[in-house]
């Protein structure tokens, strides 16, 4: 038996964007602002799990909610997000220890 495939990044891009497809909720243009504030909301939902002393599976429910968020957004927009954090990350490595800021 083979042993199963590790989902890529895309992969779940393109799982989420066909969930979200077919839930409806791209029957109509979506507003990018729109969108990334749904983002942000998924965040803020995150917070105040933590603020509530919420156990670690409520944060990382409210996290996967951003996620998927995104990576609907991506499906989309037809943003290779993969590509661009693994270019993103590399880059990193090269910067300076907290690159000058304090927070």
């Amino acid at each position: 038996m083979q042993p199963k495939k590790k989902k890529s990044v895309n992969d779940f891009i393109k799982e989420c964007h066909r969930v979200a497809k077919t839930k409806g909720w791209w029957i109509d243009v979506r507003n990018d602002g729109e969108l990334i504030a749904l983002m942000h909301s998924e965040l803020s939902e995150a917070l105040e799990a933590m603020r509530k002393g919420g156990k670690k599976e409520e944060l990382a429910e409210e996290l996967a909610d951003c996620c998927i968020r995104i990576f609907d957004y991506c499906g989309a927009r037809k943003i290779n997000l993969e590509k661009a954090l693994l270019k993103k990350i590399e880059y990193n490595k090269g910067r300076p220890y907290r690159h000058g800021k304090k927070f």
